[in-house]
């Protein structure tokens, strides 16, 4: 039985792509994504990556950079702060305060993770405990934030007059970036 011309086509590219050829070769100026297994050496910190894209308001994609990152490293004080604040976000108050917490229990000096509980506690309606952790932030931060200062004013004010309303453009969130490098980011 002969094969029309067009069977024959499709059958040898077909078997032309079941072909071994050693993999794709990447192109650096192409526009489309490598695929494969990427080397631990080429990608990317999931922490870098995590902080640009809560910048960029993605948080659920933060949430995914910033577990990579835990699964990388473990769980040092940076990625459970970050992952408490990528939870903060979204909302997930219960869940961003226990890893906070856990935060704080690794490095009791850790700035970030004091100021983003006490933005929990108040989100949580409990501004006596959010007041004193401001005040711990404010202090190991040496009164040189002037963002922590403000959500310590804030929840004093709102401790001495519980009928204080903030405004609805106030929510700051301290993600630590590095070595002492503090990224502040802000939602109106």
């Amino acid at each position: 039985m002969a094969f029309p011309k067009a069977r024959l086509l499709v059958v040898t590219g077909f078997l032309a792509a079941c072909q071994l050829t050693g993999g794709q070769n990447v192109d650096p100026g192409s526009p489309f994504a490598p695929t494969g297994r990427v080397n631990a050496a080429d990608s990317v910190d999931g922490l870098i990556v995590g902080h640009r894209l809560m910048a960029a308001g993605e948080f659920e994609l933060a949430m995914k950079a910033y577990l990579r990152a835990a699964a990388e490293q473990g769980p040092t004080v940076d990625v459970l702060s970050a992952i408490g604040s990528c939870n903060l976000k979204l909302g997930r108050l219960g869940q961003a305060e226990t890893m906070l917490r856990r935060a704080i229990e690794a490095d009791e000096t850790f700035v970030p993770a004091w100021n983003n509980l006490g933005v929990v506690l108040m989100e949580k309606g409990e501004v006596g405990e959010a007041s004193r952790v401001f005040q711990t932030a404010f202090a190991l931060d040496s009164g040189q934030s002037d963002s922590i200062r403000e959500n310590l004013r804030r929840a004093l004010a709102k401790l001495k007059n519980p009928a204080y309303v903030e405004p609805e453009t106030y929510n700051y969130d301290l993600v630590r970036r590095g070595n002492g490098e503090y990224l502040l980011l802000s939602t109106p």
